[in-house]
């Protein structure tokens, strides 16, 4: 005889997202993907392959790159969670999200929101990257749109601080 197991227990976890302390109550099973979209309202962080393959799903966690739908959360009780909600400071977008603009290195903008978690990861550690440099840290990212190289133009503008100037290709 089979004995099914009905999956409704919560947890209470607290979780930083975006420097704001949260508490919410999920199933064991939610992935941080869902937490964010379906729990805390974040639906900057898209659904992709959910295999951990595309790269769509891209977060900061403790500053450091992390696919959400393979990312358990009551495994990131400790750590500081960063979205694309949480780029903007002050009501301002946030350098990268700027040259994405100006360079139009956004057309469906899926993955735009992992790419830019990846970028800004790799500008945080390395200020002035080489192109080859951030086309390794944009490796797990994948665009279907753009070609990637206004992607790649974009975040060479954020780290030099051409943003709001006139473009020079």
């Amino acid at each position: 005889m089979v004995h099914w197991i009905a999956v409704s227990e919560k947890l209470l976890l607290r979780l930083r997202v975006n420097g704001e302390p949260v508490e919410v109550a999920v199933p064991v099973h939610k992935t941080l993907l869902e937490v964010l979209r379906e729990d805390l309202r974040l639906t900057g962080t898209k659904h992709g392959c959910e295999l951990g393959e595309c790269g769509t799903c891209t977060v900061l966690v403790d500053g450091e790159p992390v696919l959400s739908c393979l990312a358990l959360p009551i495994e990131l009780q400790e750590t500081e969670i960063v979205t694309v909600e949480g780029l903007m400071q002050d009501g301002r977008a946030h350098p990268l999200q700027v040259a994405f603009a100006e360079m139009g290195a956004a057309q469906c903008g899926y993955c735009t929101p992992g790419i830019l978690l990846a970028a800004k990861a790799l500008l945080d550690r390395n200020p002035l990257p080489e192109r080859e440099e951030i086309q390794q840290a944009l490796a797990g990212n994948l665009c279907r749109c753009t070609g990637y190289l206004q992607i790649l133009q974009a975040i060479e503008r954020a780290a030099r601080g051409e943003v709001g100037s006139p473009i020079s290709v």
